[in-house]
């Protein structure tokens, strides 16, 4: 026969484990609301057998197990909660809804192996990019100092072996991201 403290452990572990599964199906959109009366009476039950005794260090050492897992829960629960308010996407969303979420997207993307030679692709980039920068209310690089960067990364990155170099042009976070990477003849673009 189990003793009474046990009893209310099993209690409290099997309450824990119903919380958990109401908490997830609030987050995954199947309750319409959080489990606000379920985590009530969870709590209760914690605070409840915390002011028993428990002459048995086995029992002890399930309880602080118990409410140690509860409480990590409860904190990231609260974090959740916390963004979906905000509009951000928290600890329990995908990463698909993580990415949508930042407004990460590729604008652009060219190869030079030599800008001076195309012209039509350095304008082409150059446009993506203030563009971008426009959208987001920033001032766009003249023309004339956007080209000699190009330039620069280019003849920089052929110097270390790349018979070609990709520039990509991103929005992530709010910002206009610009970057060059070298690539190999082998390498796909």
């Amino acid at each position: 026969m189990p003793s009474e403290t046990e009893q209310q452990l099993n209690r409290l572990e099997a309450e824990l484990k119903r919380l958990e599964a109401e908490y997830n199906m609030f987050f995954a959109g199947r309750l319409p609301r959080p489990p606000w009366e379920t985590r009530a009476r969870v709590l209760a039950l914690v605070k409840q057998v915390d002011r028993s005794h428990k002459p048995n260090t086995g029992e002890r050492f399930r309880f602080t197990t118990l409410q140690a897992r509860f409480a990590a829960f409860v904190d990231l629960w609260d974090r959740g909660l916390r963004a979906r308010e905000e509009g951000r996407a928290g600890p329990f969303a995908t990463p698909k809804e993580r990415s949508a979420g930042r407004g990460d997207r590729v604008i652009h993307v060219s190869t030079f192996s030599d800008p001076t030679a195309e012209v039509d692709k350095l304008r082409e980039l150059y446009d993506s990019v203030a563009e971008a920068r426009r959208q987001i209310g920033a001032d766009s690089v003249p023309f004339d100092r956007f080209a000699q960067l190009v330039q620069h990364q280019v003849e920089k990155m052929k110097g270390s072996g790349s018979a070609e170099v990709a520039f990509r042009v991103t929005v992530k976070d709010g910002k206009v991201n610009f970057t060059a990477r070298p690539l190999k003849a082998d390498e796909p673009k």
